[in-house]
């Protein structure tokens, strides 16, 4: 499928599951994004850990604290001596939870079933800023080399010690100066990279090499899209 489709009817159906306010239509949208998962060749199991290790985070800090009475008045369901959790509060923590999790499993759906430069050269593609686009690009890419010279720098130290440290202090000093060091190298790479980009004949817009077809499946793809974005919206409205 063409870039631009996927990320188009990505962001209809993260707008429709936005919209979408009973936790029994977002549990059958969560179904059928773990089936078009499994459909792609992705991994189930690795699919809902990867989903499912941010969730439970923002449940536990934003959520959770709304399902009490003093911040969601309603039903106590579970007295909990000063305070108690609503029934109001739970269906508001559960609609909350689900509408994340729906919305983190439909952007990882496409993130993994599309190639990186396919993704940025479609959001170049649908107007989003030059900037914001090479941003991410560098980003991603060079985050990788980054991780990497921060092993390079322990693995020296470690081959450069006997023993095991004893005192704190030399530690949280060796932390500050590898990250000094660190920004040296990270500002080091980024004059480099420019510079060779510069040489390369760039000059603010990066290019790419694939050429974006809108063929009969893209179309098919677009209108299947917009039909389950209705279809979300319209099982809203009818489940009791």
């Amino acid at each position: 499928l063409d870039a631009r489709v996927k990320l188009v009817g990505l962001l209809v159906l993260l707008v429709a599951a936005g919209l979408v306010h009973r936790v029994p239509t977002l549990l059958a949208a969560y179904a059928v994004t773990l089936a078009l998962a499994a459909a792609s060749g992705i991994s189930v199991t690795y699919f809902v850990r990867r989903v499912w290790l941010f969730v439970p985070i923002f449940t536990g800090v934003v959520v959770l604290p709304a399902t009490l009475d003093a911040i969601t008045p309603g039903d106590v369901v579970l007295d909990l001596g000063p305070a108690g959790v609503t029934r109001q509060g739970l269906f508001s923590a559960a609609l909350v939870t689900m509408r994340v999790a729906s919305s983190i499993s439909l952007v990882l759906l496409v993130t993994l079933t599309t190639p990186w430069n396919r993704l940025l050269a479609a959001l170049r593609a649908l107007i989003v800023p030059r900037l914001f686009v090479l941003v991410i690009g560098m980003a991603y890419r060079y985050l990788f080399v980054l991780l990497g010279a921060v092993e390079d720098m322990y693995v020296a130290r470690r081959s450069r010690t006997l023993g095991r440290e004893r005192h704190h202090r030399a530690g949280r000093a060796y932390v500050a100066a590898t990250a000094g060091a660190l920004f040296g190298k990270a500002h080091a790479l980024s004059e480099e990279v420019h510079l060779a980009m510069l040489s390369r004949g760039f000059r603010g817009d990066a290019r790419s090499l694939d050429e974006f077809r809108v063929t009969t499946i893209d179309l098919v793809a677009a209108a299947i899209c917009t039909a389950a974005a209705g279809v979300l919206l319209g099982a809203d409205r009818v489940v009791p």
